[in-house]
């Protein structure tokens, strides 16, 4: 078994495991930071947690079956530091403790529970990385399957060297909880589409008017699985290719007319669609009304697409350890 996230780690390489709402990934480093391995599975752990605030427990059996692949991949690169987390759905979930055990069995490592904010700063710190300092400040938006976290800045950095933000913000609004919670037909009507852009814009002002840093930002940097698929929409690309998606501007217009364009058809048609990821179809226009509503509230006419994320920040915490 790897060492655990406290651990020194010497000379192999380390991993980083992320248990979404969504999506469970994984990202393999070398010493020198360079990737060996990204991995990503949509297990919808949070199935349902929006309403029960329980975990279904066939949530947690699919989550832990890719848990174990995880730990084998691992194992072939012989990985010898690994830090694991959970978010959204295990915060809310009075359950947790089914899914935390079983994922520790299947890893060899216990899953950390993420605050909304540290969440926040690690997907900060991951998705800036790369980025031109000049161009910042960044408001940085992870819009995940039960959250979308909120970080703008930098604000210095931390020991490992990376960068922080100077205030961020947790808001429960991502595309599996908008969706459960508003898009109840399929195709959803209008009404239900209107139902969730109002309460996107209301909750997205009141965040806003507690920190008003958040507005100041000069530059939108969109993360997660729905700024990813409209990246792949808009470029109209067969198949994933990182190199394409990876610091792709995304129009707001071009965002506010995908939204129009799948709200307006069943899933069926969505997941037909080239480039749409299969498992994303059912939840993708929850995920664009709050892109979508973030856009238009802080008056940005872009949105620059990161694949480096979370996992960055927790393998650069890992490497500089």
């Amino acid at each position: 078994m790897p060492a655990g996230a406290g651990a020194a780690v010497d000379g192999g390489p380390v991993a980083a495991v992320d248990c979404g709402t969504n999506r469970s990934r994984l990202l393999v480093a070398d010493r020198s930071g360079h990737q060996l391995e990204r991995s990503m599975t949509i297990t919808r752990l949070g199935q349902g947690v929006d309403s029960t605030h329980r975990l279904d427990p066939r949530a947690v059996d699919r989550t832990v079956a890719v848990l174990r692949g995880y730990r084998a991949t691992m194992d072939g690169h012989g990985v010898v530091a690994v830090r694991m987390t959970a978010t959204s759905a295990a915060r809310d979930a009075s359950n947790r403790a089914l899914f935390l055990d079983a994922a520790r069995e299947a890893v060899g490592v216990g899953a950390e529970l993420l605050s909304g904010e540290q969440e926040a700063a690690l997907s900060f710190a991951g998705a800036t990385a790369e980025l031109d300092v000049a161009g910042s400040p960044w408001l940085v938006a992870d819009i995940g399957g039960g959250s979308t976290e909120l970080a703008c800045g930098p604000a210095g950095t931390d020991g490992p060297g990376r960068l922080l933000p100077a205030a961020s913000r947790s808001l429960d609004i991502g595309c599996v909880r908008v969706t459960e919670r508003f898009l109840h037909h399929d195709p959803p009507t209008p009404a239900e589409v209107a139902a969730a852009r109002r309460y996107v814009a209301e909750l997205v002002a009141s965040v806003t008017a507690e920190l008003p840093e958040l507005a100041q930002a000069r530059s939108f940097v969109g993360l997660a699985g729905t700024v990813s698929s409209a990246a792949h929409l808009d470029l109209r690309l067969a198949r994933y290719d990182r190199s394409a998606v990876h610091h792709h501007l995304l129009g707001a217009q071009v965002v506010e007319a995908l939204l129009a364009e799948l709200a307006a058809v069943p899933v069926a048609d969505r997941r037909a669609r080239a480039g749409m990821e299969p498992g994303r179809a059912d939840v993708i226009v929850g995920g664009l009304i709050v892109l979508d509503g973030l856009l238009r509230h802080f008056g940005m006419a872009e949105c620059l697409v990161s694949e480096s994320d979370i996992l960055d920040g927790m393998v650069m915490g890992l490497l500089r350890a």
